[in-house]
């Protein structure tokens, strides 16, 4: 027999694979090349940076070199997001040309293909009978097994008629959860400062009495001013008359708790032999540190995580209840997202990589075992967004972001609700919910305002309106409902219409923030870097109130009770009160 004449079709199928064959090997080469040259030049270990910064130790007032700093920083940030575009193009590109390898193998394979030739088979009669005749033989065996083991169980078991059954035993969770006093109210924990920004994470504060005026030097308004014997960037959480902060190095990380009435240290507990940590942690960029997430409680435990990924659970007294580590998190400026909890649940945001898919996920623990309840994927990279959890549309809704996604779930079971593609670049501040609104910020390009009532991808259908002045990059926006608030790391405040996203007013206060804004009463509160407060009113136009000095540089947010403020500075934790009328010549 004469082989198969090669088709035409073969023939072209094995050239495009030989093409795409060839395009995914140089894509591959391409993206290790670039891993290997992103490992191998970390920006944050730059000659020229280490150096401004040992020059800025030696003259920490220099303006010059601050600026320097800035616009080198700047310039990492862009780099890495051009790095973000090209590794997220690679993977589609590694995507498309895999499949056409695939395809044109998958034709090459099947042309080449000869067909079978049928042959005559004179015994398929007498042997499909004897096939018959076996299969009857094997049902009537089977037939008996099962009738004889009916009648052998219901001999020997009771009917449940007769007898009524006990309950089944308790799992260790269950019982684990019995143990712990029944969680708060909604009217209590909307009372407290539970999480970052406050009980829904807006930044608004249930408080009308807020603390107006303080004097760092005179300490007029400071009810008490103490040390954290550990650096961390993560706000405040208070609960009754327990104030809760984390800190920690690189050799140790430890929980805080103190008594608000005086400041005084209650306890603090290193958390430490978690189960799955690793052996020596991982070095981490100055910018974050190893305590850069808010912690967060339900009212009954307190929650802590770390740069390190490790979770905790901590009675009010200090003991331990449950600790494990998620993983180390695989992002360049170390994991900042906060804690949320949810009805006795943690919820962690663990984005983390360069592009999706990128194990990143969103989990929600059991707070009284630590076991996971539920757990979804993330199809993006790193991200530093704290999610929160709020009611829009007749259900509750955790919020969350990561580039290129707003997304919504379900609180109940991880399902998701909505999503909308409108991110890039390195997402910092978090959402927050007002007037039906999700407000989301696109650093330093878009400040969104987007429906929450959709359902599947909502990105050209449910975006009620943009704004592109002075959009910050790590600040998060606040609303009392009428008006949103935003300002920049520059220290340039927007203010813009809930309602359509108009400019109201804008101003500059000419410093540097980090600190997200709040919003107590019909008050601004705007702390800057510097140590100094701006309070100006929370109207149309703007009007400041106070300016107070406390002479040492804060970072992390203020957290409120009634009639006092918490702030926590990079070396001591502040508690205001008193000076709730404005001076008699408020500052310019």
């Amino acid at each position: 027999m004469n082989p198969a004449p090669i088709s035409q079709v073969y023939r072209a199928a094995k050239a495009t694979a030989w093409v795409a064959g060839v395009f995914v090997l140089c894509v591959c080469a391409a993206m290790v090349y670039q891993r290997i040259n992103a490992n191998s030049n970390d920006p944050w270990k730059s000659p020229q940076l280490l150096e401004l910064k040992a020059q800025l130790q030696a003259a920490p007032k220099d303006e010059a070199i601050k600026g320097q700093i800035r616009e080198l920083d700047l310039i990492f940030r862009r780099r890495y997001s051009r790095r973000l575009t090209m590794v997220r193009t690679g993977g589609w590109l590694l995507l498309g040309g895999a499949i056409v390898l695939l395809a044109s193998l998958t034709v090459a394979t099947e042309a080449r293909k000869v067909p079978p030739c049928p042959q005559p088979d004179h015994d398929a009669g007498d042997r499909a009978l004897r096939q018959t005749a076996a299969s009857r033989r094997a049902v009537a065996i089977a037939g008996g097994v099962v009738l004889v083991g009916m009648v052998a169980v219901s001999w020997g078991v009771r009917s449940a008629l007769t007898e009524v059954a006990g309950p089944p035993p308790e799992s260790k969770e269950e019982s684990a959860a019995k143990a712990v006093a029944a969680l708060p109210s909604v009217a209590e924990f909307m009372a407290n400062w539970p999480r970052f920004r406050g009980p829904t994470g807006s930044g608004v504060a249930a408080t009308a009495d807020a603390p107006l005026t303080w004097d760092g030097k005179t300490g007029a308004g400071v009810l008490w001013k103490t040390a954290v014997p550990a650096p961390g960037f993560n706000s405040p959480i208070v609960w009754g008359d327990r104030l809760f902060v984390s800190g920690g190095t690189r050799e140790k990380r430890e929980v805080f708790c103190y008594e608000t009435a005086g400041g005084k240290l209650l306890w603090q507990r290193a958390v430490e032999q978690v189960p799955g940590s690793p052996a020596e942690a991982p070095e981490i960029s100055d910018q974050t540190g190893y305590a850069a997430s808010t912690m967060a409680t339900d009212g009954r435990r307190a929650y802590v995580m770390f740069a390190t990924g490790d979770v905790a659970a901590l009675t009010f007294d200090g003991a331990i209840v449950w600790s494990k580590n998620l993983g180390v998190p695989k992002n360049l400026y170390g994991h900042a997202t906060s804690l949320a909890v949810w009805e006795g649940r943690l919820l962690v945001q663990f984005d983390q990589g360069e592009s999706g898919p990128a194990n990143s996920r969103l989990m929600a623990l059991n707070g009284a075992t630590g076991r996971v309840v539920w757990e979804k994927v993330r199809q993006m990279p790193s991200s530093w967004a704290t999610p929160i959890v709020a009611e829009a549309a007749g259900r509750i809704q955790i919020i969350t972001l990561g580039v290129p996604f707003v997304v919504a779930y379900a609180p109940a079971d991880g399902r998701e609700l909505w999503r909308a593609e409108v991110l890039e670049g390195e997402v910092t501040p978090s959402p927050v919910m007002a007037g039906g609104l999700v407000l989301a910020i696109n650093p330093s390009n878009t400040l969104l305002a987007i429906k929450a009532d959709g359902t599947g991808e909502v990105g050209a259908t449910h975006v009620s309106w943009k704004a592109d002045d002075n959009i910050p990059d790590i600040t998060s926006p606040v609303s009392n409902g009428e008006l949103v608030f935003t300002v920049s790391g520059s220290g340039a405040i927007e203010c813009h219409d809930l309602k359509d996203g108009a400019k109201v007013w804008a101003h500059d206060l000419r410093t540097e923030v980090q600190a997200s804004p709040s919003i107590a009463g019909n008050r601004l509160y705007l702390l800057c870097l510097d140590g100094t407060t701006v309070v100006a009113e929370a109207g149309r136009t703007f009007k400041e109130l106070a300016r107070n000095e406390l002479g040492e540089k804060f970072m992390a947010s203020p957290a409120f009770a009634p009639g006092r403020i918490y702030l926590r500075g990079l070396t001591h934790l502040y508690c205001l009160a008193g000076g709730t009328s404005p001076p008699a010549n408020p500052g310019p």
